[in-house]
């Protein structure tokens, strides 16, 4: 693994207390879709008993010119440096780690069952996939509180007018009965909503990422339905 210099362009808010952090791509950074980074900040002005590192799923894609970063925003030194970080300020990053990536056989659909900021890889991949034109059916499944609170929502959707075998499933699980601005799926995802949409789930590679909770309740719903847990790949976001 290689560690590597970024330079800091802008900031975004991208939901509800959930901010991107965009930085240079450095030419002879190469990584796959899904993967994540260490990133440490340089001779920050303040730190904490977390530190200075954090790891994060990259949320660009590999074909985007930027390297972007996404997370909720608590109040810890090293977010509170992000969010005060001048243009071109440096960071350093180490990687890129991990195997929460696309399988290669194509004949075997897809199934991201995300909640919250756990979107990041699946944005990097779905990015990807519509970018390449790739065969692969792809279900993501994605679970927030409320519309509010979900991150590159309407990108997500709006990739689906880009790839004819992708389909968006959003689920809010705290929006009043009678709210009737949210016209999509309600509650968590459970067996009954991945089987209205997937039929049968047998034979999909599924994905989940999110509060360790929720990946540990998708593995239990999938193990239930007799899905084999090497097909199944999770990734936890605890703390970011």
């Amino acid at each position: 693994m290689a560690f590597h210099k970024i330079k800091f362009i802008k900031r975004e808010e991208i939901a509800d207390g959930t901010m991107a952090f965009h930085f240079e791509k450095p030419t002879e950074f190469e990584f796959k879709a899904g993967q994540f980074v260490e990133m440490t900040l340089l001779n920050p002005a303040e730190t904490d008993a977390e530190g200075n590192n954090r790891a994060f799923s990259i949320a660009s894609a590999p074909c985007e010119p930027e390297l972007t970063v996404a997370m909720r925003m608590r109040d810890t030194a090293f977010k509170r440096i992000l969010k005060t970080l001048p243009a071109g300020a440096e960071a350093q990053i180490e990687g890129p780690f991990g195997d929460f990536t696309l399988h290669s056989n194509v004949s075997r659909p897809a199934v991201f069952l995300m909640g919250g900021i756990g979107i990041t890889p699946a944005r990097s991949i779905v990015v990807e996939a519509a970018q390449k034109k790739l065969s692969h059916k792809i279900f993501l499944f994605y679970s927030n509180r409320q519309p509010k609170d979900a991150a590159f929502f309407q990108e997500l959707k709006n990739l689906e007018l880009k790839n004819q075998n992708y389909k968006f499933i959003p689920t809010m699980t705290d929006v009043a009965d009678g709210d009737f601005s949210w016209v999509g799926e309600r509650g968590y995802i459970d067996n009954t909503m991945l089987k209205k949409y997937l039929g049968d789930l047998q034979g999909s590679i599924y994905y989940s990422a999110g509060p360790q909770a929720m990946v540990a309740a998708m593995r239990k719903t999938l193990n239930n339905a007799g899905v084999d847990d090497d097909d199944i790949k999770t990734e936890e976001f605890s703390g970011y």
